[in-house]
């Protein structure tokens, strides 16, 4: 009975944002904007990373990595919900959505493994001046990425698994604008108490865990900074800092509050909003905060703009 009610639902429909057309078309205008500057952004930092020499270097070859994260990350679920904006049906099968799901575990996972890496990063080349290149050798930065997408094809694969292996006997509509984990948790025909507790404790030590990290590799930031003798210094130092922190807060935030907040205060519209914040806002702001704000980065740039003008 269980089989053969798990192949009931075929496929799975998502809730509109809202019922007025014209409001589903503004945020259809909005939503496809930021995506396309989502694109634009972090493919430009992509290429400005790989062909200018000058920033070859540890830190930029992680900001090369993240900006692949955030362009597989929103592509995973924005594309999606815009076709879904224009059409009917609103729907996706049910492979569509393990496939989505697993897609979007992997590179969220991946993507917090790695700005905890990239502070690490930061500490080292400012706490530890000297030993930087020794600390931070190509081999270590290679490590430190390919086991942030590791943790994230793992994680993300045991996961997608363990909760598309649960029965769907119908309802079949996800109140959310893609296959996120807890809105489908709540279709399911069974007791997902156990799939609860595993989402928690993959929250706890690749969000919060990761987090922590971070907030402590820059309180020892802060820290050396105020202790540095050069005004000048002091001032560059921390505005790289806060662009970052701004950053992991955009990211962080909504992400802490979607999966770790007790079940007594979770809100299916809240959640949406919350979602639309880490999938479409972080990775937009990427370049903006990450790069575009660098003094290197925006000379870069002007290399590569001269160069085509004068070709």
């Amino acid at each position: 009975m269980t089989s053969r009610n798990h192949t009931m639902v075929t496929y799975f429909q998502f809730l509109p944002f809202s019922s007025i057309p014209e409001i589903q078309g503004s945020l259809f205008c909005l939503v496809l904007l930021t995506y396309v500057s989502t694109l634009v952004g972090n493919i430009l930092i992509i290429v400005i990373t790989m062909v200018d020499a000058a920033l070859h270097s540890p830190m930029y070859f992680f900001l090369k990595n993240l900006s692949f994260l955030e362009i597989g990350y929103t592509t995973s679920t924005i594309p999606k919900m815009l076709v879904n904006s224009l059409t009917e049906g609103k729907s996706i099968s049910f492979l569509g959505c393990a496939t989505q799901m697993y897609a979007f575990s992997l590179l969220g996972i991946a993507e917090c493994c790695l700005l905890a890496a990239m502070a690490y990063d930061r500490y080292v080349a400012i706490c530890h001046p000297l030993r930087y290149t020794t600390m931070m050798s190509w081999n270590m930065c290679f490590l430190l990425s390919a086991v942030s997408w590791l943790i994230g094809v793992l994680v993300a694969l045991g996961q997608t698994t363990f909760i598309f292996t649960l029965p769907y006997c119908g309802p079949n509509s996800i109140n959310h604008f893609f296959c996120d984990l807890l809105p489908l948790l709540k279709l399911a025909c069974v007791s997902t108490y156990k799939n609860e507790i595993s989402i928690y404790i993959i929250a706890v030590l690749f969000i919060l865990v990761p987090f922590l990290l971070i907030v402590v590799s820059y309180v020892q930031i802060l820290h050396t900074i105020f202790k540095m003798p050069s005004a000048g210094g002091k001032r560059k130092t921390f505005s790289t800092c806060s662009s970052h922190l701004v950053m992991v807060t955009l990211f962080y935030g909504p992400a802490i509050v979607t999966y770790l907040r007790p079940k007594a205060f979770y809100s299916s519209s809240s959640n949406k909003l919350l979602s639309l914040s880490y999938t479409l806002l972080s990775p937009m702001m990427n370049p903006l905060i990450y790069s575009f704000r660098n003094k290197e980065v925006k000379q870069a740039l002007k290399r590569l703009i001269a160069k085509n003008i004068n070709m």
